[in-house]
Protein backbone atom coordinates (compact mmCIF):
# COMPACT_ATOMS: atom_id res chain seq x y z
CA UNK A 1 0.00 0.00 0.00
CA UNK A 2 3.34 2.58 0.34
CA UNK A 3 4.86 4.35 -2.01
CA UNK A 4 7.53 2.13 -2.36
CA UNK A 5 5.11 -1.26 -3.38
CA UNK A 6 3.28 1.73 -6.15
CA UNK A 7 6.72 2.29 -7.27
CA UNK A 8 7.82 -1.05 -8.10
CA UNK A 9 4.33 -1.80 -9.33
CA UNK A 10 4.42 0.90 -12.09
CA UNK A 11 8.17 -0.70 -12.97
CA UNK A 12 6.83 -3.92 -13.54
CA UNK A 13 4.05 -2.51 -15.49
CA UNK A 14 6.46 -0.83 -17.76
CA UNK A 15 8.35 -3.96 -18.38
CA UNK A 16 4.79 -5.85 -19.37
CA UNK A 17 3.98 -3.04 -22.02
CA UNK A 18 7.19 -3.05 -23.68
CA UNK A 19 7.09 -6.87 -24.13
CA UNK A 20 3.55 -7.38 -24.96
CA UNK A 21 4.74 -4.23 -27.42
CA UNK A 22 7.73 -6.40 -28.68
CA UNK A 23 5.69 -9.74 -29.23
CA UNK A 24 5.55 -11.12 -32.83
CA UNK A 25 1.68 -10.62 -33.72
CA UNK A 26 2.20 -12.55 -37.26
CA UNK A 27 0.55 -15.93 -36.75
CA UNK A 28 -1.74 -14.64 -33.98
CA UNK A 29 -5.27 -15.37 -33.80
CA UNK A 30 -7.72 -12.07 -33.64
CA UNK A 31 -8.66 -13.37 -30.38
CA UNK A 32 -4.88 -13.50 -29.21
CA UNK A 33 -4.06 -10.28 -30.98
CA UNK A 34 -7.26 -8.81 -28.89
CA UNK A 35 -5.43 -10.06 -25.80
CA UNK A 36 -2.50 -8.01 -26.35
CA UNK A 37 -4.46 -5.02 -27.44
CA UNK A 38 -6.30 -5.35 -24.26
CA UNK A 39 -3.62 -5.65 -21.97
CA UNK A 40 -1.62 -2.82 -23.19
CA UNK A 41 -4.48 -0.31 -23.26
CA UNK A 42 -4.99 -1.31 -19.47
CA UNK A 43 -1.31 -1.09 -18.43
CA UNK A 44 -0.37 2.11 -20.16
CA UNK A 45 -3.76 3.84 -18.77
CA UNK A 46 -2.59 2.62 -15.43
CA UNK A 47 1.01 4.04 -16.16
CA UNK A 48 -0.36 7.41 -16.67
CA UNK A 49 -2.18 7.28 -13.93
CA UNK A 50 1.04 6.44 -11.46
CA UNK A 51 2.60 9.22 -12.70
CA UNK A 52 0.74 11.25 -10.93
CA UNK A 53 2.07 12.09 -7.53
CA UNK A 54 -1.01 11.03 -5.51
CA UNK A 55 -4.14 8.37 -5.57
CA UNK A 56 -5.00 5.26 -5.97
CA UNK A 57 -4.99 3.57 -9.43
CA UNK A 58 -6.81 0.60 -10.60
CA UNK A 59 -4.93 -1.88 -12.71
CA UNK A 60 -7.97 -3.79 -14.33
CA UNK A 61 -10.30 -2.83 -12.83
CA UNK A 62 -12.67 0.46 -12.29
CA UNK A 63 -12.04 2.33 -9.23
CA UNK A 64 -9.42 5.20 -9.92
CA UNK A 65 -9.57 7.36 -6.67
CA UNK A 66 -7.41 10.57 -5.68
CA UNK A 67 -7.75 10.20 -2.05
CA UNK A 68 -6.64 6.55 -0.32
CA UNK A 69 -8.60 6.34 2.76
CA UNK A 70 -12.03 8.34 2.72
CA UNK A 71 -16.21 7.80 2.91
CA UNK A 72 -15.80 4.39 0.19
CA UNK A 73 -12.28 3.92 -0.70
CA UNK A 74 -9.70 1.96 2.05
CA UNK A 75 -8.75 -1.10 3.89
CA UNK A 76 -10.98 -0.41 6.48
CA UNK A 77 -13.64 -1.35 4.04
CA UNK A 78 -12.38 -3.49 1.87
CA UNK A 79 -10.40 -6.26 4.25
CA UNK A 80 -13.54 -6.79 6.33
CA UNK A 81 -15.65 -7.59 3.59
CA UNK A 82 -12.40 -10.02 2.24
CA UNK A 83 -12.31 -11.58 5.39
CA UNK A 84 -15.86 -11.91 5.86
CA UNK A 85 -16.43 -13.53 1.88
CA UNK A 86 -13.83 -13.82 0.33
CA UNK A 87 -10.95 -15.76 1.96
CA UNK A 88 -11.72 -19.10 2.29
CA UNK A 89 -12.28 -20.49 5.22
CA UNK A 90 -13.61 -24.12 4.81
CA UNK A 91 -11.46 -26.35 6.02
CA UNK A 92 -9.04 -26.71 8.18
CA UNK A 93 -6.23 -26.40 5.78
CA UNK A 94 -7.55 -22.64 5.56
CA UNK A 95 -6.40 -21.56 9.28
CA UNK A 96 -2.75 -20.91 8.69
CA UNK A 97 -3.69 -18.51 5.46
CA UNK A 98 -6.22 -16.59 6.79
CA UNK A 99 -3.32 -16.08 9.83
CA UNK A 100 -0.94 -15.33 7.87
CA UNK A 101 -3.00 -12.80 5.66
CA UNK A 102 -4.50 -11.31 9.32
CA UNK A 103 -0.92 -10.68 10.01
CA UNK A 104 -0.38 -7.95 7.19
CA UNK A 105 -3.33 -6.05 8.12
CA UNK A 106 -2.10 -3.67 10.20
CA UNK A 107 1.39 -2.94 7.46
CA UNK A 108 -1.37 -1.88 4.58
CA UNK A 109 -3.06 0.12 6.98
CA UNK A 110 0.24 1.79 7.86
CA UNK A 111 0.94 1.95 4.09
CA UNK A 112 -2.29 3.89 3.66
CA UNK A 113 -1.63 6.40 6.14
CA UNK A 114 1.87 6.57 5.07
CA UNK A 115 0.00 8.17 1.41
CA UNK A 116 -2.67 10.05 2.82
CA UNK A 117 0.15 12.07 4.77
CA UNK A 118 2.31 12.35 1.52
CA UNK A 119 -0.90 13.77 -0.34
CA UNK A 120 -1.81 16.53 2.33
CA UNK A 121 1.90 17.11 2.34
CA UNK A 122 1.21 18.17 -1.64
CA UNK A 123 -1.83 19.93 -0.56
CA UNK A 124 -4.65 17.01 -1.50
CA UNK A 125 -6.98 16.95 1.33
CA UNK A 126 -10.35 15.78 0.34
CA UNK A 127 -13.59 17.37 0.66
CA UNK A 128 -14.25 18.00 4.50
CA UNK A 129 -17.57 16.84 4.03
CA UNK A 130 -16.29 13.09 2.79
CA UNK A 131 -13.77 13.18 5.81
CA UNK A 132 -16.57 13.48 8.29
CA UNK A 133 -18.17 10.26 6.91
CA UNK A 134 -15.21 8.65 6.00
CA UNK A 135 -14.42 9.23 10.19
CA UNK A 136 -17.66 8.18 11.13
CA UNK A 137 -17.61 5.15 9.27
CA UNK A 138 -14.12 3.91 10.76
CA UNK A 139 -15.16 4.65 14.31
CA UNK A 140 -18.26 2.05 13.33
CA UNK A 141 -15.36 -0.14 11.83
CA UNK A 142 -13.35 -0.13 14.76
CA UNK A 143 -15.96 -0.85 16.99
CA UNK A 144 -16.11 -4.18 14.92
CA UNK A 145 -12.54 -4.85 14.10
CA UNK A 146 -12.71 -7.85 16.47
CA UNK A 147 -16.30 -9.32 14.99
CA UNK A 148 -14.87 -8.29 11.61
CA UNK A 149 -11.44 -9.79 11.45
CA UNK A 150 -11.59 -12.58 14.48
CA UNK A 151 -15.39 -13.50 13.61
CA UNK A 152 -15.15 -15.73 10.93
CA UNK A 153 -13.30 -18.22 12.79
CA UNK A 154 -15.55 -18.39 15.75
CA UNK A 155 -18.06 -18.35 12.65
CA UNK A 156 -16.60 -21.21 10.54
CA UNK A 157 -18.08 -24.51 9.85
CA UNK A 158 -15.78 -26.47 11.74
CA UNK A 159 -13.37 -26.15 14.59
CA UNK A 160 -10.40 -24.10 14.04
CA UNK A 161 -8.73 -24.77 16.61
CA UNK A 162 -7.76 -23.83 20.34
CA UNK A 163 -5.50 -21.04 19.25
CA UNK A 164 -6.68 -18.84 16.09
CA UNK A 165 -9.60 -16.92 17.31
CA UNK A 166 -7.27 -15.94 20.49
CA UNK A 167 -4.36 -15.22 18.01
CA UNK A 168 -6.84 -13.15 15.45
CA UNK A 169 -8.13 -11.41 18.58
CA UNK A 170 -4.14 -10.17 19.85
CA UNK A 171 -3.59 -9.42 15.96
CA UNK A 172 -6.75 -7.30 16.46
CA UNK A 173 -6.22 -5.64 19.34
CA UNK A 174 -2.04 -5.06 18.64
CA UNK A 175 -1.93 -4.30 15.66
CA UNK A 176 -5.05 -3.46 13.54
CA UNK A 177 -7.09 -1.24 16.02
CA UNK A 178 -4.00 0.86 16.84
CA UNK A 179 -3.22 1.10 12.98
CA UNK A 180 -6.85 2.61 12.64
CA UNK A 181 -6.75 4.49 15.57
CA UNK A 182 -3.69 6.28 13.47
CA UNK A 183 -5.89 6.59 10.25
CA UNK A 184 -8.78 8.24 12.22
CA UNK A 185 -6.39 10.62 14.07
CA UNK A 186 -4.99 11.90 10.26
CA UNK A 187 -8.25 12.72 8.77
CA UNK A 188 -8.98 14.52 11.57
CA UNK A 189 -5.50 16.47 11.31
CA UNK A 190 -6.86 16.99 7.74
CA UNK A 191 -10.27 17.63 8.55
CA UNK A 192 -9.17 20.79 10.63
CA UNK A 193 -7.64 22.32 6.99
CA UNK A 194 -10.29 20.91 4.61
CA UNK A 195 -12.74 22.95 2.33
CA UNK A 196 -16.04 21.87 0.92
CA UNK A 197 -15.01 22.13 -2.74
CA UNK A 198 -16.31 18.94 -4.08
CA UNK A 199 -14.62 18.62 -7.49
CA UNK A 200 -10.81 17.94 -8.26
CA UNK A 201 -10.40 21.81 -10.14
CA UNK A 202 -9.80 22.31 -6.28
CA UNK A 203 -6.77 19.87 -5.75
CA UNK A 204 -3.21 20.19 -7.16
CA UNK A 205 -2.77 18.90 -11.17
CA UNK A 206 -6.47 18.43 -10.47
CA UNK A 207 -7.24 19.44 -13.89
CA UNK A 208 -4.75 16.90 -15.27
CA UNK A 209 -5.62 14.41 -13.13
CA UNK A 210 -9.30 14.41 -13.59
CA UNK A 211 -8.92 14.19 -17.95
CA UNK A 212 -6.64 11.07 -17.16
CA UNK A 213 -9.46 9.46 -15.00
CA UNK A 214 -12.30 10.55 -17.86
CA UNK A 215 -10.68 8.46 -20.40
CA UNK A 216 -9.82 5.38 -17.59
CA UNK A 217 -13.16 5.30 -16.70
CA UNK A 218 -15.05 5.82 -20.57
CA UNK A 219 -12.21 4.37 -22.98
CA UNK A 220 -12.50 7.20 -25.15
CA UNK A 221 -10.86 10.43 -25.85
CA UNK A 222 -13.85 12.39 -24.81
CA UNK A 223 -12.97 15.61 -23.09
CA UNK A 224 -15.02 16.63 -20.03
CA UNK A 225 -17.05 19.03 -22.04
CA UNK A 226 -17.98 16.86 -24.57
CA UNK A 227 -19.30 14.17 -21.97
CA UNK A 228 -21.48 16.73 -20.38
CA UNK A 229 -22.93 17.96 -23.79
CA UNK A 230 -23.58 14.47 -24.36
CA UNK A 231 -25.75 14.13 -21.27
CA UNK A 232 -27.86 16.55 -21.17
CA UNK A 233 -28.78 16.00 -24.93
CA UNK A 234 -29.33 12.02 -23.87
CA UNK A 235 -31.24 13.33 -20.68
CA UNK A 236 -33.73 15.10 -23.03
CA UNK A 237 -34.21 11.73 -25.35
CA UNK A 238 -35.05 9.53 -22.24
CA UNK A 239 -37.38 12.07 -21.09
CA UNK A 240 -38.99 12.11 -23.84
CA UNK A 241 -39.87 8.50 -23.92
CA UNK A 242 -40.92 8.58 -20.23
CA UNK A 243 -43.69 11.80 -20.90
CA UNK A 244 -46.04 9.27 -22.52
CA UNK A 245 -45.69 6.93 -20.02
CA UNK A 246 -46.48 9.31 -17.22
CA UNK A 247 -49.61 10.60 -18.52
CA UNK A 248 -51.06 7.26 -19.74
CA UNK A 249 -50.92 6.27 -15.63
CA UNK A 250 -52.18 10.10 -14.41
CA UNK A 251 -49.37 12.13 -13.84
CA UNK A 252 -50.28 14.79 -16.21
CA UNK A 253 -48.62 18.06 -14.26
CA UNK A 254 -45.02 19.45 -13.94
CA UNK A 255 -41.53 18.98 -15.55
CA UNK A 256 -40.69 14.62 -15.74
CA UNK A 257 -38.71 15.19 -12.64
CA UNK A 258 -41.49 16.91 -10.97
CA UNK A 259 -43.97 14.21 -11.92
CA UNK A 260 -41.58 11.12 -11.12
CA UNK A 261 -40.79 13.13 -7.90
CA UNK A 262 -44.60 12.69 -7.05
CA UNK A 263 -44.51 8.93 -8.63
CA UNK A 264 -41.59 8.27 -5.67
CA UNK A 265 -44.33 9.61 -3.06
CA UNK A 266 -46.83 7.24 -3.82
CA UNK A 267 -47.35 4.73 -1.07
CA UNK A 268 -48.43 2.02 -3.80
CA UNK A 269 -44.82 1.33 -5.12
CA UNK A 270 -43.16 1.83 -1.46
CA UNK A 271 -41.78 -0.87 0.48
CA UNK A 272 -42.90 -1.33 4.19
CA UNK A 273 -40.88 0.02 6.63
CA UNK A 274 -38.23 -2.17 8.65
CA UNK A 275 -37.38 -5.82 8.49
CA UNK A 276 -41.19 -6.56 6.83
CA UNK A 277 -39.87 -4.11 4.42
CA UNK A 278 -36.26 -5.97 4.04
CA UNK A 279 -38.09 -9.55 3.48
CA UNK A 280 -40.80 -8.19 1.05
CA UNK A 281 -37.86 -6.83 -1.02
CA UNK A 282 -35.53 -9.97 -0.90
CA UNK A 283 -39.23 -11.82 -1.99
CA UNK A 284 -39.00 -9.24 -4.93
CA UNK A 285 -35.46 -9.66 -6.28
CA UNK A 286 -35.70 -13.31 -6.03
CA UNK A 287 -39.06 -13.31 -8.19
CA UNK A 288 -37.18 -11.05 -10.99
CA UNK A 289 -34.27 -13.22 -10.78
CA UNK A 290 -36.00 -16.17 -11.87
CA UNK A 291 -38.00 -14.38 -14.53
CA UNK A 292 -34.74 -13.48 -15.75
CA UNK A 293 -33.25 -16.44 -15.89
CA UNK A 294 -35.85 -18.17 -18.16
CA UNK A 295 -35.78 -15.58 -20.89
CA UNK A 296 -32.16 -15.89 -21.61
CA UNK A 297 -32.44 -18.57 -24.58
CA UNK A 298 -34.37 -15.67 -25.89
CA UNK A 299 -31.32 -13.32 -25.91
CA UNK A 300 -28.48 -15.37 -26.42
CA UNK A 301 -27.25 -18.28 -28.29
CA UNK A 302 -24.58 -19.58 -25.89
CA UNK A 303 -26.16 -19.39 -22.15
CA UNK A 304 -24.33 -19.27 -18.39
CA UNK A 305 -25.25 -20.29 -15.20
CA UNK A 306 -23.88 -18.22 -12.74
CA UNK A 307 -23.94 -19.36 -8.72
CA UNK A 308 -25.52 -15.80 -7.17
CA UNK A 309 -25.97 -14.86 -4.01
CA UNK A 310 -28.57 -12.16 -3.04
CA UNK A 311 -26.62 -10.10 0.38
CA UNK A 312 -27.48 -7.15 2.12
CA UNK A 313 -24.45 -5.05 2.49
CA UNK A 314 -22.33 -5.06 5.74
CA UNK A 315 -24.33 -2.09 8.27
CA UNK A 316 -21.15 -0.40 8.98
CA UNK A 317 -20.52 0.02 5.50
CA UNK A 318 -24.20 1.17 4.32
CA UNK A 319 -23.97 4.46 5.24
CA UNK A 320 -21.23 5.49 2.28
CA UNK A 321 -22.73 2.78 -0.05
CA UNK A 322 -24.64 2.90 -3.15
CA UNK A 323 -27.99 1.47 -3.41
CA UNK A 324 -26.69 -1.73 -4.62
CA UNK A 325 -24.01 -3.62 -6.53
CA UNK A 326 -23.17 -6.69 -8.16
CA UNK A 327 -20.19 -8.51 -9.66
CA UNK A 328 -19.71 -12.08 -11.03
CA UNK A 329 -17.74 -15.08 -8.52
CA UNK A 330 -14.14 -16.22 -8.85
CA UNK A 331 -12.65 -17.68 -11.88
CA UNK A 332 -12.79 -21.47 -10.45
CA UNK A 333 -16.67 -21.31 -9.22
CA UNK A 334 -15.53 -21.86 -5.72
CA UNK A 335 -16.97 -17.85 -4.64
CA UNK A 336 -20.43 -17.31 -6.21
CA UNK A 337 -21.72 -14.06 -7.86
CA UNK A 338 -22.78 -11.51 -5.25
CA UNK A 339 -25.66 -8.94 -5.72
CA UNK A 340 -25.34 -6.80 -2.36
CA UNK A 341 -28.21 -4.51 -1.41
CA UNK A 342 -28.36 -1.54 0.17
CA UNK A 343 -30.82 -1.96 3.02
CA UNK A 344 -30.36 0.88 5.34
CA UNK A 345 -34.05 1.92 4.81
CA UNK A 346 -36.02 0.38 2.84
CA UNK A 347 -36.96 3.97 1.67
CA UNK A 348 -34.15 3.90 -1.14
CA UNK A 349 -36.10 1.44 -3.13
CA UNK A 350 -39.29 1.54 -4.77
CA UNK A 351 -41.14 -1.39 -6.46
CA UNK A 352 -40.87 0.39 -10.05
CA UNK A 353 -37.39 0.86 -9.79
CA UNK A 354 -36.05 -2.51 -8.25
CA UNK A 355 -36.66 -4.66 -10.97
CA UNK A 356 -34.27 -2.99 -12.86
CA UNK A 357 -31.54 -2.37 -10.46
CA UNK A 358 -31.63 -6.49 -9.99
CA UNK A 359 -31.01 -6.85 -13.88
CA UNK A 360 -28.28 -4.21 -13.72
CA UNK A 361 -26.64 -6.16 -11.21
CA UNK A 362 -27.29 -9.50 -11.65
CA UNK A 363 -28.69 -11.09 -14.71
CA UNK A 364 -28.31 -10.09 -17.63
CA UNK A 365 -26.11 -7.61 -15.89
CA UNK A 366 -22.38 -7.81 -14.05
CA UNK A 367 -22.65 -11.39 -12.89
CA UNK A 368 -23.84 -12.85 -15.84
CA UNK A 369 -21.17 -10.64 -18.41
CA UNK A 370 -18.52 -11.54 -15.27
CA UNK A 371 -19.60 -15.39 -15.74
CA UNK A 372 -18.70 -14.83 -19.88
CA UNK A 373 -15.59 -12.76 -18.73
CA UNK A 374 -14.05 -15.78 -16.16
CA UNK A 375 -13.83 -18.16 -19.58
CA UNK A 376 -11.62 -16.01 -21.17
CA UNK A 377 -7.70 -16.69 -20.41
CA UNK A 378 -7.01 -15.27 -17.30
CA UNK A 379 -5.43 -12.27 -17.93
CA UNK A 380 -8.47 -11.27 -19.74
CA UNK A 381 -10.87 -12.30 -16.82
CA UNK A 382 -8.79 -10.05 -14.65
CA UNK A 383 -8.91 -7.10 -16.28
CA UNK A 384 -12.03 -4.95 -16.37
CA UNK A 385 -12.81 -1.79 -17.88
CA UNK A 386 -15.70 0.57 -16.84
CA UNK A 387 -17.23 1.75 -19.85
CA UNK A 388 -17.50 -2.14 -20.72
CA UNK A 389 -18.80 -3.33 -17.38
CA UNK A 390 -21.17 -0.61 -16.66
CA UNK A 391 -22.36 -0.30 -20.30
CA UNK A 392 -22.98 -3.94 -20.40
CA UNK A 393 -25.39 -3.64 -17.38
CA UNK A 394 -27.28 -0.35 -18.59
CA UNK A 395 -27.58 -2.84 -21.98
CA UNK A 396 -29.05 -5.90 -19.72
CA UNK A 397 -31.67 -3.34 -18.38
CA UNK A 398 -32.42 -3.03 -21.70
CA UNK A 399 -32.40 -6.00 -22.45
CA UNK A 400 -34.57 -7.09 -19.86
CA UNK A 401 -37.27 -4.33 -21.26
CA UNK A 402 -36.85 -5.74 -24.62
CA UNK A 403 -37.79 -9.35 -23.44
CA UNK A 404 -40.97 -8.18 -21.79
CA UNK A 405 -40.28 -7.31 -18.12
CA UNK A 406 -42.62 -4.67 -18.33
CA UNK A 407 -45.24 -5.47 -20.24
CA UNK A 408 -47.46 -6.14 -17.62
CA UNK A 409 -46.50 -2.91 -15.39
CA UNK A 410 -45.92 -0.43 -17.39
CA UNK A 411 -44.46 2.07 -14.38
CA UNK A 412 -41.74 -0.10 -14.17
CA UNK A 413 -40.69 0.74 -17.44
CA UNK A 414 -40.49 4.46 -16.29
CA UNK A 415 -37.78 2.96 -13.39
CA UNK A 416 -36.23 1.41 -16.33
CA UNK A 417 -36.38 4.82 -18.15
CA UNK A 418 -35.41 6.84 -14.96
CA UNK A 419 -32.45 4.64 -14.48
CA UNK A 420 -30.80 5.73 -18.11
CA UNK A 421 -32.03 9.38 -17.17
CA UNK A 422 -30.06 9.03 -13.84
CA UNK A 423 -27.17 7.50 -15.87
CA UNK A 424 -27.35 10.75 -18.31
CA UNK A 425 -27.23 12.53 -15.53
CA UNK A 426 -24.06 11.25 -14.12
CA UNK A 427 -22.52 12.52 -17.30
CA UNK A 428 -24.15 16.35 -16.95
CA UNK A 429 -23.55 15.88 -12.58
CA UNK A 430 -19.43 14.20 -12.65
CA UNK A 431 -18.07 16.57 -15.35
CA UNK A 432 -20.09 19.27 -13.77
CA UNK A 433 -18.45 18.70 -9.76
CA UNK A 434 -14.80 18.41 -11.41
CA UNK A 435 -14.54 20.25 -14.14
CA UNK A 436 -17.40 23.33 -14.36
CA UNK A 437 -16.99 23.80 -10.25
CA UNK A 438 -20.33 22.59 -9.09
CA UNK A 439 -21.05 22.03 -5.34
CA UNK A 440 -22.20 19.04 -3.73
CA UNK A 441 -25.08 21.05 -3.31
CA UNK A 442 -25.74 21.57 -6.82
CA UNK A 443 -25.19 18.49 -7.99
CA UNK A 444 -27.62 16.76 -5.88
CA UNK A 445 -30.44 19.59 -7.01
CA UNK A 446 -29.40 18.67 -10.92
CA UNK A 447 -30.63 14.98 -10.02
CA UNK A 448 -33.74 15.70 -7.28
CA UNK A 449 -35.06 18.71 -9.97
CA UNK A 450 -34.10 16.76 -13.48
CA UNK A 451 -34.95 13.32 -12.89
CA UNK A 452 -37.44 13.24 -9.77
CA UNK A 453 -34.31 11.29 -8.07
CA UNK A 454 -34.99 10.29 -4.34
CA UNK A 455 -33.04 12.95 -1.89
CA UNK A 456 -31.92 9.82 -0.22
CA UNK A 457 -30.21 8.06 -3.00
CA UNK A 458 -28.80 11.21 -4.63
CA UNK A 459 -27.02 12.18 -1.18
CA UNK A 460 -24.63 9.68 -1.32
CA UNK A 461 -24.44 9.02 -5.41
CA UNK A 462 -22.66 12.78 -5.62
CA UNK A 463 -20.58 11.97 -2.61
CA UNK A 464 -19.18 8.82 -4.49
CA UNK A 465 -18.67 10.85 -7.61
CA UNK A 466 -16.56 13.22 -5.53
CA UNK A 467 -14.01 10.28 -4.43
CA UNK A 468 -14.10 8.52 -7.68
CA UNK A 469 -14.19 10.89 -10.08
CA UNK A 470 -14.78 10.26 -13.97
CA UNK A 471 -16.21 6.87 -12.86
CA UNK A 472 -19.72 7.82 -13.03
CA UNK A 473 -18.89 8.45 -16.73
CA UNK A 474 -18.48 5.26 -17.75
CA UNK A 475 -21.73 3.58 -17.65
CA UNK A 476 -23.76 5.58 -20.23
CA UNK A 477 -21.02 6.12 -22.53
CA UNK A 478 -20.59 2.76 -22.60
CA UNK A 479 -24.18 1.86 -22.89
CA UNK A 480 -24.26 4.47 -25.96
CA UNK A 481 -22.06 2.81 -27.90
CA UNK A 482 -22.90 -0.63 -27.71
CA UNK A 483 -26.07 0.61 -28.71
CA UNK A 484 -24.58 2.82 -31.56
CA UNK A 485 -22.57 -0.59 -32.53
CA UNK A 486 -26.02 -2.51 -32.62
CA UNK A 487 -27.93 0.15 -35.02
CA UNK A 488 -24.47 -0.36 -37.10
CA UNK A 489 -24.83 -4.02 -36.90
CA UNK A 490 -28.43 -3.21 -38.38
CA UNK A 491 -28.03 -0.99 -40.46
CA UNK A 492 -25.25 -3.34 -42.19
CA UNK A 493 -26.67 -6.59 -42.22
CA UNK A 494 -30.32 -5.79 -42.64
CA UNK A 495 -32.22 -9.09 -42.65
CA UNK A 496 -29.52 -10.85 -41.77
CA UNK A 497 -29.33 -9.14 -38.34
CA UNK A 498 -30.12 -11.22 -35.60
CA UNK A 499 -30.43 -10.56 -32.16
CA UNK A 500 -29.66 -13.28 -30.13
CA UNK A 501 -25.98 -13.26 -32.18
CA UNK A 502 -24.94 -9.57 -31.71
CA UNK A 503 -26.21 -10.11 -27.73
CA UNK A 504 -23.73 -13.36 -27.65
CA UNK A 505 -20.71 -11.68 -30.29
CA UNK A 506 -20.80 -8.80 -27.38
CA UNK A 507 -20.43 -10.63 -24.14
CA UNK A 508 -18.11 -13.56 -25.46
CA UNK A 509 -16.01 -10.70 -27.11
CA UNK A 510 -14.66 -10.16 -23.50
CA UNK A 511 -14.53 -6.66 -20.78
CA UNK A 512 -12.30 -4.83 -23.14
CA UNK A 513 -12.29 -1.02 -23.90
CA UNK A 514 -14.89 0.40 -26.46
CA UNK A 515 -12.56 0.28 -29.36
CA UNK A 516 -12.17 -3.35 -29.13
CA UNK A 517 -15.82 -3.67 -29.08
CA UNK A 518 -16.30 -2.22 -31.99
CA UNK A 519 -13.87 -4.46 -33.43
CA UNK A 520 -16.15 -7.20 -32.11
CA UNK A 521 -18.64 -5.98 -33.80
CA UNK A 522 -17.10 -6.10 -36.88
CA UNK A 523 -16.01 -9.22 -37.01
CA UNK A 524 -19.62 -10.62 -36.09
CA UNK A 525 -20.37 -8.39 -38.99
CA UNK A 526 -18.22 -10.14 -40.87
CA UNK A 527 -19.29 -13.43 -40.14
CA UNK A 528 -22.81 -13.31 -40.34
CA UNK A 529 -22.02 -11.54 -43.87
CA UNK A 530 -20.84 -15.13 -44.91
Amino acid sequence: AGEQGRSEYAATLKELVAEARAYPKDGLTSDQQIGFEVVETAFSKALEGMAMPYGDVAVGSWRNAPYVVIQNVGGYIDLPRFFGSTQPLKASEDVGPYMDRLAEVPAILDGELDRIRAARAMGVVPPAFLIDKAIAQMEASLKGANESYAGPLTAAPFNTGDWAAPQAGRIVANGIVPALERQIAELKTQRAVAKDSAGMWAQPLGEEYYSWAVGASTTTAMTPDEIHRQGLAELDEIHGKMDPILREIGYTQGTVGDRMRALSDDPRYKFAEGDPGREEIFAFINDRVAWIKAQMPRAFNQLADPPLEIRRLPLAEEPGAPGAYGGAGSKDGSIPGRFWINLRTTDLHRKYDLADLTFHESIPGHVWEGEFSNRLPLIRSILAFNAFSEGWALYAEQLADELGAYDEFKVGRLGYLQSLAFRACRLVVDTGLHSKRWTREQGRQFFVERNGSKVEEVASEVDRYCSWPGQACGYKIGHSEIVRQRARAQAELGGAYDFKAFNTAVVLGGNAPLSVVANTVSRYIAGARG
